[in-house]
């Protein structure tokens, strides 16, 4: 019995060892992605900045693609875990509460998560091959789950100025289309659509402010993001107040 629990203990050490070791390994690869851009990520520099032997780290990742991959699931499900909670929270009753919530959670995920965010929304990893079907795609349709709900929550005040809109389900791709219709069966494409352009003006302020070009031009960066937030809820004739 000695024998089996010294055994089981021995286990135990070498998985948590392991665990410790990949989770430094993702940190240190974007630490040389702030510092050195994307091109910087490479499994021999993270083995000469961790102390450990080129051998040695391709016992946790074979390939450098491999680690990216790794990285982009793991940022987009802390992405999407911020931006769900922060949707869940907010009361149902209140579309635009709702909305803020969201857009609120997305810019602080960004702020906190820098090198996070320039690696799944900025710059590409030089040479990177993507899996088929996308380097995290349960993830990144969870954060497409969620747009989709501002402009579903959004749709029922919105929709008369859409009246004249154009879009048709051929405008836009096969796996977005086929989870939008299953997540939200009575919304008409013109609503994707308008998820789509809500995502770009919360991701243009947003990536201004974490690549720095707003840090000449305002020293109130959050003020301009809430009042674009506001002015977004009120172009579409949701109420701030519900």
């Amino acid at each position: 019995m000695a024998g089996t629990a010294s055994r089981a203990g021995s286990t135990g050490r070498r998985e948590r060892l392991r665990a410790e070791t990949t989770a430094e390994i993702k940190d240190v690869a974007l630490e040389l992605m702030a510092s050195g851009g994307p091109e910087a990520i490479t499994l021999r520099a993270i083995a000469r900045e961790m102390g450990m032997t080129a051998n040695a780290i391709y016992g946790y990742f074979a390939t450098r693609d491999d680690l990216v991959t790794v990285l982009i699931g793991d940022v987009y499900t802390e992405l999407a875990d911020a931006v769900d909670t922060a949707w869940e929270s907010a009361s149902a009753d209140s579309p635009a509460t709702r909305i803020q919530g969201w857009a609120g959670a997305f810019r602080n995920w960004a702020l906190a998560n820098p090198e996070g965010f320039r690696l799944v929304y900025g710059d590409p990893v030089p040479g990177y091959d993507t899996p088929h079907g996308g380097a995290a795609p349960e993830a990144a349709h969870r954060v497409c789950a969620g747009l989709t709900a501002l402009a579903a929550a959004a749709w029922p005040y919105a929709e008369h100025l859409h009246e004249s809109s154009e879009f048709a389900w051929s405008d836009f791709d096969a796996g977005l289309v086929d989870k939008v219709r299953a997540d939200f069966p009575g919304l008409p494409p013109a609503a994707v659509a308008l998820a789509l352009r809500i995502w770009g003006r919360l991701h243009g302020l947003v990536s201004l402010e974490v690549y720095g070009h707003l840090r000449t031009q305002t020293t109130s960066p959050d003020k301009l993001f809430r009042e674009e937030v506001t002015q977004l809820v009120r172009s579409l004739d949701i109420p701030l107040r519900s």
